[in-house]
């Protein structure tokens, strides 16, 4: 709890690590997950450092595993995961790891290129064996249309065809030149526009689709061709039809002129293709061994090889000394955590076998340390949100704390629905059931992992809003009556008392305290009577408008508590003269007052003062106006003795706390600069951490070393401008965010009435449609979609949309309108060097 108030403290620490311990010290550190280091080396190139050669080496076997990773997807094949989690290996056993890389990546290039040029050689023959097919199918009907042709005195001279017709006007038969090849389905068209246009149309083409798909033996993805033959005369056109072709990147094939030599050639071919399909087969199936064979332990090594590059990399932040036989660095860690990590320094060195222990020193520094808060699965989210804004500076309050109640009930106010909520913790609820299951999964869905990581606190949410729901007494927007109402509400036509049967058919209800109040108060929530009545919006709107502003002036006077505590401390006593006690004063002037007469009016006035009970908004208006009217009506006169000059001296009070927050703290400033006290109150005001650490450090002996740029240079160079400018911005932003705030707040009222109102409108317009219909047979048959519609559209709709609308306002309230009140966000993140964290972002990776 302690971690979750303000930062862990942190101290910058110096390891002095023995050459052979280094690697198995920082291993182990790596395990801890505790210690950041620094840079030594930032002026020195990354391919300059010591062990640049051994992160190559890393590199490379990363690249031979994404390899065999690729083709292990490729084949389909499962990636056993069993969780483990191995200690990063010896330096010597890098040499092992990457001889069983080589080779399994040479057999695995050595079996793709023998796999490709079979499957290539394959693919030459089937389209072969097309050819052939297709072509002694060409010749053949040739032959026929021929012979037909010849026969047949009805077709003349002109329209016998390119054979016939050279054949008859010479005598004698026409020797023709052709090729036979295989082109891509899509190439056809213009392929054979290309031939006509080169050509001039003196070749004849025939082309037939080859019905099954081929697989590319280099891509292996299924594509469509065609086969063609093209007829021709002369070695001109010859070459001409073989550049096209080239062009095209169509295959040509030998092709026999005589049918029994096609055909024999054919059975060469099949016999090939067998033979092929058998040494496929096998090719394949040792493939799949090695393949099989390398998923049972890639993740294993996956892990080992970003292990060792991790710690390889951590070792080049190190500095070498003189004798370059220590390494030397340095580290940021959590004073409560020294003992874990000396222990882990010296199963280092255990490891390594060194006989000379390693060291660890305890620095003074005046660079601000990281900030580091302990968190787990449970308050993980909730910082997470405040990170958002800002990383806390360093040990200054961390709202996180507050932000895990105050977060999901401010969002509850303006979510206020049973139902609703039910939905919203149902959801959460299985979330952190089956969390484990769910991890084991590794979904990869961004929306999802965003919902997953959130489930704390839709958890809260969703049971916040069930308990504002009950007090709303929404439940879908209908009100349940549990308690039975106190309410006997009057007829207006008939003057009498209300039935349960009147009551439920008349659109006229008004209540009115005076005649229909007769009993007391709803035991719990909100009396289900006012749902059925017109004033019931008038009623309840002053109610949660007043809620809000009470709320949202008590979050921002906790906000300006947290400062003082900031500010105490941090040993910063002008901070708490010239900043907080004026804000407190000004902020109860204004807003304070308004609350407490927000409690007055609701404890002295009864129905009976309806119409004389005071106007608060009107009231506060007059009360920085200075206007003050006896004659007015009594809802905006002074209601109490004294009133008029004690509002006076409110408002008084509070213009003077202004010049107070303006100028107090500049000029005391300049004040001490000028008559030498500036040092002495900068290092107690703006230091004072740091020199209680100094002081620690002094009482516990540590052989603490100063580290560059001593404390005694601590202090700035004193600029009375920028300051006054700072603070004069500051107290600008505070008196009218003061007010901008409270009106902000209001918010709360506005999203909980827009959400009751939404609620109630898709009620009337869809389910009680369904839920009104008298017709037996028929409105049960109606009333199935209209509830599924209903229900989809309160998912979707309110519990979606509208959730993500009030979680969107219940951030900006406590980022803007809480936070801004003491929180300076001005840190940066503690990031150790842990392996845990590393495996976590290569996953997402």
């Amino acid at each position: 709890m302690g971690s979750m108030f303000r930062s862990e403290e942190m101290t910058l620490c110096q390891l002095f690590l023995q050459s052979e311990a280094s690697y198995a010290c920082v291993s182990e550190l790596g395990e801890l997950g505790l210690v950041q280091f620094r840079d030594l080396n930032p002026d020195v190139n990354a391919f300059q450092r010591k062990f640049v050669n051994e992160v190559r080496r890393c590199d490379e076997m990363e690249r031979k595993l994404r390899f065999l990773e690729k083709e292990i997807k490729k084949d389909g094949i499962p990636m056993l995961d069993t969780g483990d989690n191995p200690d990063a290996p010896a330096p010597r056993e890098m040499i092992d790891l990457e001889a069983t890389f080589e080779k399994l990546e040479n057999e695995m290039k050595e079996v793709n290129a023998n796999s490709e040029a079979l499957k290539r050689n394959f693919l030459e023959l089937t389209e072969l064996k097309h050819i052939l097919r297709k072509t002694q199918t060409f010749f053949d009907e040739a032959e026929l249309h021929h012979s037909q042709a010849l026969h047949d005195p009805a077709l003349t001279e002109e329209n016998l065809g390119l054979l016939g017709e050279e054949a008859q006007r010479t005598g004698q038969a026409l020797r023709l030149g052709f090729v036979a090849g295989v082109i891509l389905r899509e190439r056809i068209p213009a392929f054979e526009r290309m031939l006509w246009r080169v050509c001039r149309g003196n070749v004849f083409l025939r082309q037939a689709e080859i019905d099954n798909p081929l697989e590319d033996p280099v891509t292996g993805d299924q594509v469509d061709k065609s086969v063609f033959i093209i007829f021709f005369q002369g070695e001109q056109l010859k070459s001409r039809v073989k550049k096209i072709c080239e062009g095209f990147r169509a295959t040509l094939y030998p092709c026999p002129e005589t049918p029994a030599e096609r055909r024999e050639m054919a059975i060469g071919v099949m016999t090939r293709i067998e033979d092929l399909n058998t040494v496929l087969s096998q090719t394949q199936d040792h493939r799949h061994r090695v393949l099989v064979a390398a998923a049972r332990n890639i993740k294993v090594w996956f892990i080992k090889v970003r292990k060792i590059k991790a710690i390889y990399h951590t070792l080049n932040m190190f500095n070498l000394d003189v004798t370059q036989k220590c390494l030397i660095a340095e580290c940021w860690c959590p004073v409560g955590d020294l003992d874990r990590i000396q222990q882990a320094l010296r199963r280092g060195t255990e490891r390594s076998g060194s006989s000379v222990p390693s060291i660890l020193n305890r620095m003074m520094t005046k660079q601000v340390p990281p900030t580091y808060n302990r968190t787990n699965k449970f308050t993980q989210a909730f910082q997470n949100i405040v990170d958002a804004y800002g990383v806390a500076s360093y040990r200054e309050v961390n709202p996180a704390l507050y932000t895990i109640i105050s977060f999901p009930f401010l969002f509850a106010v303006m979510f206020g629905d049973t139902g609703h909520g039910i939905i919203m913790f149902l959801f959460a609820l299985a979330l952190v059931l089956k969390e484990k299951q769910i991890q084991a999964k590794k979904i990869d869905n961004e929306i999802f992992e965003i919902f997953f990581s959130g489930r704390y606190v839709i958890l809260l949410m969703g049971a916040f809003s069930l308990y504002t729901g009950l007090l709303y007494n929404d439940f879908y927007s209908k009100s349940v009556n549990i308690f039975g109402s106190a309410w006997y509400p009057i007829d207006p036509q008939t003057n009498n008392t209300y039935t349960l049967k009147t009551l439920n058919g008349s659109e006229n209800l008004v209540l009115d305290v005076g005649t229909s109040y007769v009993s007391g108060p709803y035991p719990f929530g909100l009396d289900p009577v006012w749902s059925m009545s017109k004033n019931k919006i008038t009623v309840t709107n002053s109610i949660k408008m007043k809620l809000s502003v009470i709320l949202g002036v008590s979050q921002m006077f906790f906000g300006v508590g947290l400062s003082f505590i900031n500010s105490r401390y941090f040993n910063k006593a002008i901070n708490i003269y010239c900043e907080f006690i004026p804000q407190v004063i000004f902020l109860f002037c204004m807003f304070g007052y308004l609350i407490i007469l927000i409690f007055v009016k609701w404890t002295t006035f009864t129905y009976k003062d309806t119409g004389n009970a005071p106007n608060l908004l009107i009231g506060l208006i007059n009360m920085v106006l200075f206007s003050y009217d006896e004659n007015a009506q009594p809802s905006v006169r002074p209601f109490y003795a004294g009133q008029k000059g004690f509002q006076i001296f409110l408002v008084l009070l509070a213009l003077a706390c202004v010049p107070w927050m303006w100028f107090a703290k500049p000029f005391l400033l300049r004040h001490w600069h000028r008559y030498g006290q500036f040092k002495h109150q900068q290092l107690s005001v703006q230091s004072g951490d740091l020199v209680n650490h100094a002081q620690e450090i002094n009482q516990q002996g540590d052989s603490g070393m100063m580290a560059a740029g001593e404390l005694t240079d601590i202090e700035e160079e004193f600029n009375f401008e920028e300051i006054f400018v700072h603070q004069s911005i500051h107290t600008i932003e505070y008196c009218l965010g003061c007010i901008s705030h409270t009106a902000s707040y209001l918010r709360l009222w506005a999203l909980s009435l827009a959400h009751a109102q939404l609620s109630e409108v898709l009620w009337k317009m869809v389910l009680h449609i369904g839920l009104a219909m008298d017709h037996g047979i028929l409105g049960a048959f109606f009333i199935v979609p209209l509830f599924a519609f209903w229900a989809v559209l309160t998912v979707v709709v309110l519990v979606v949309m509208e959730g993500l609308s009030a979680f969107l306002h219940a951030l900006r309230l406590h980022w803007v309108e809480f936070q801004s009140k003491f929180y300076a966000g001005e840190g940066y993140k503690f990031q150790p060097f842990s392996f845990e964290n590393m495996m976590e972002y290569a996953i997402e990776d």
